[in-house]
Formats: C-alpha cells, structure tokens, sequence
C-alpha cells in the first residue's frame, strides 16, 4: 500500500442497476416491483424485534407505513436501497443499502441491512454482502465499511465472519430511536479484497457443501487461510 496518491481519480457512483449473483439479485429498490414481498419478509413474525431492534426504522408491520418508507427509500440515492431478490422465486427477501458515498476518496459503506427469515443465516445472505462488496472494489472504492452499535452483538460477529477488520469504537456517537449509541467500525480495504474474494468464491461454491447443504469449511476458516497467504 502506499500513501501516494496523485493519480487516483476516484471511484464511480453506484447507478440504479442490478447486480445479479448466482442465489440472489441485487435490485434497486422498486415499490411496483418488491413492496408485496418485501413487506411479508420484513413483517415475518419470527424473530422481528431482533431484526429491527438496531435499525431506525420500529418493526414494519403495518402496510401503510411500510408503503411509506419504501416510497421514500427508494427515492434516495445515499442510502441507495436494493432489494435482495431471490432468483429460484424472483421474490424480494431482504433489503441492503449502500451508504454514505465518497467517490472522492474511494469510501463507501454498507447498512440498512434487513434480511428476512428466508434469507437470514443462509448461503445466499452471504452472496449478498458478497456482491456489494465485489461491486465497490471493481467500482474503484478503496475502503469498504460497516458500523453497527456496538450493543449489537450479532452484527459485530457477521463483520468479523465477513472478513471486516474492528478499527475502534465511536462513543456517544448517535441517539437512535431515544438511546444513546456508541458505534463500532469495521473495513475491508482494497488491498485486502483480492485474497477475500478468493475466500469467498470458495466459501460459496458447490464444492464446499455437502449432500445435506452442510458446509465443509467455514468462511472464517477459509479468510484466515487467506491472510495467511
């Protein structure tokens, strides 16, 4: 890595097009297109105070409301909202953003992420981290974040299984939904991305599941054998 950086131009803005996966779709957010899913996925009854408890948003089980805010979401180009598309149902079941773009600098982050039960815990969940991911790198971005209270023990262990290295903790640093909330920081940088995209590709390939979808190794596995190098 070298701090010189006299010839970088920067890196491109994420545009309204899908970024199309191998279990999932990447799709900007379209209310004639993924509200109906949409909604059934994040309004699912299970497990939906834990899935909204860290987000800004109370648990969307009221339609009207919900129409709101994917009208509004999707009008928004930082956040840039894309529904996680299910390819084998063409059904939205979660929803991502990417966030807080610095084209200049090449900084750009990942959040809003609600995944539904169908999607939660599941190879294709791990596509679509993947894909946002893989997109920032090829579009230029240097450094790739995720943040999350630092209450939100959970969150903090995907970042780490994502291959996301812990940079420090943000005290006080916002008041969400009347809480204090202190925020952790997570990156993948650009030089990091080559050996976890290796990881990755292995991680989700047939070949490393078997007959019964059990996975031979781990992606945690597989990312440490990766820095190692």
């Amino acid at each position: 890595m070298t701090d010189e950086f006299t010839d970088y131009t920067g890196a491109q803005p994420p545009r309204r097009k899908t970024i199309h996966g191998r279990f999932v779709d990447l799709e900007p957010l379209d209310p004639s297109a993924h509200a109906d899913a949409l909604f059934a996925a994040v309004s699912a009854p299970e497990g939906i105070e834990e899935r909204f408890r860290y987000l800004p948003q109370t648990p969307q089980t009221d339609r009207a409301e919900f129409d709101s805010w994917i009208a509004e979401a999707a009008d928004s180009s930082d956040p840039l909202f894309f529904a996680v598309v299910d390819r084998s149902t063409g059904d939205a079941v979660g929803r991502q953003a990417l966030m807080r773009i610095d084209t200049a600098n090449g900084v750009i982050e990942v959040g809003h992420v609600l995944w539904g039960p169908a999607l939660s815990r599941t190879r294709a969940a791990t596509e679509a981290l993947f894909l946002c991911a893989d997109f920032a790198f090829s579009a230029g971005y240097r450094r790739f974040e995720w943040k999350c209270d630092d209450a939100n023990a959970p969150s903090k262990r995907a970042a780490e299984r994502f291959g996301f290295t812990f940079e420090g903790l943000f005290r006080q640093h916002l008041i969400v939904k009347g809480r204090n909330r202190d925020t952790a920081w997570f990156s993948i940088i650009d030089s990091e991305w080559p050996a976890l995209r290796t990881a990755y590709l292995t991680w989700l390939d047939d070949a490393n599941f078997d007959s019964d979808g059990q996975q031979r190794q781990g992606l945690r596995e597989l990312i440490a054998e990766a820095r190692q190098g």
